[in-house]
């Protein structure tokens, strides 16, 4: 969501268009009601924004009670694609609503939008005083110094990955089956090939000795930052025993009372801040993260590599062989702290 709020905000400069605070689509990532103004700090944002893009809360009243006339920009790569296909549209219609689209190639905006976009994401966008207030708390409670891991092992992210895992336990495959649909599982050689380029999940056991290989202590206080439903933590938690998640550090009310949207903005605002982030996986929170950071020159980032352990794994490299590989193939990243998600942090000097 944050990082659809910040194309939206370079788009609105795009087509030097005024924007009007977005609605969360509640199908799209929990089953919930929160709104924009439960998770991010508005006056703040608008006020930030002056000289950038023009901000308001709600529509005029001309227009508030009309649907927005929609525009699909998933296939919309760059300045032009805006200016010469959405912009005669907002020009007709004066209040238009566009899609998310994950093809943006924000490299080819001009000066003056990637200006309005890095303003939104780095500066302008911070949470509400009561989050803030409840990530530091959280963020006090954690022993120092830790690692931030993200890690994905969800149900419907194995299904969603279409891959096999037959170790897993009657329970964790139930849970994957429960949700899986018509996103059927790669078998034969296909399944192979599938996993081989990177596309299966890091399961908790193979996070663990991962991180083994990269010689982490397994005394190594470490933050899960996660989605409810994890499966197979144990295999994580049997290994690396000082492991503290939202649910053990803040009251049981506390915690039961959180959205999902406002769970996962703790998680963004402790990683953020953690001494060193590592993602199992190279979603968008953990680009949003590894920008947010860089930008703060907090350089210790890294992202496990999918890839390199299906590779040799099925190359049949095992125990010492397989972790010696392992540590070359993370060498880079681990020594440099860099990780690969810095390209879509465009931002290279504070605003």
């Amino acid at each position: 969501m944050r990082r659809d709020f910040c194309d939206g905000v370079g788009i609105a400069r795009l087509l030097n268009a005024t924007l009007v605070l977005p609605k969360f689509e509640v199908a799209a990532y929990w089953n919930e009601s929160s709104g924009f103004a439960d998770v991010f700090d508005v006056d703040y944002f608008i006020q930030q924004m002056d000289g950038y893009v023009k901000v308001v809360k709600d529509l005029p009243p001309e227009i508030a009670s009309r649907e927005p006339f929609r525009v699909d920009t998933s296939k919309r790569k760059g300045q032009f694609d805006y200016i010469e296909s959405v912009l005669p549209s907002l020009l007709e219609h004066h209040y238009i609503s566009i899609t998310p689209a994950m093809s943006q190639r924000r490299d080819r905006y001009p000066l003056y939008a990637k200006a309005a976009l890095c303003q939104a994401c780095y500066n302008a966008l911070r949470l509400t005083k009561v989050l803030e207030e409840k990530g530091a708390e959280l963020l006090q409670a954690i022993p120092k110094p830790f690692l931030s891991l993200h890690l994905r092992f969800e149900p419907d992210m194995v299904a969603y990955s279409q891959c096999q895992y037959p170790s897993l336990s009657p329970a964790s495959l139930e849970s994957v089956d429960a949700v899986r649909g018509d996103r059927k599982p790669w078998t034969g050689e296909m399944a192979t090939i599938w996993r081989n380029r990177g596309k299966c999940p890091l399961t908790p056991s193979e996070t663990a000795f991962i991180l083994q290989a990269l010689s982490l202590p397994t005394n190594t206080n470490i933050y899960l930052a996660a989605g409810d439903g994890l499966m197979e933590i144990e295999g994580l938690t049997s290994i690396y025993t000082n492991v503290f998640t939202k649910s053990s550090l803040l009251s049981g009310e506390d915690f039961t009372s959180m959205h999902g949207n406002t769970k996962a903005a703790l998680d963004y605002y402790v990683s953020i801040n953690s001494d060193s982030y590592i993602a199992t996986y190279f979603g968008n929170m953990d680009k949003m993260v590894a920008a947010m950071r860089a930008f703060n020159r907090m350089s210790k980032t890294v992202f496990l590599s999918r890839r390199a352990f299906a590779e040799f794994t099925s190359q049949g490299l095992k125990g010492k062989e397989l972790m010696e590989a392992l540590w070359k193939a993370h060498a880079d990243d681990f020594g440099t702290g860099r990780g690969y998600a810095l390209p879509d942090c465009f931002c290279e000097f504070k605003l």
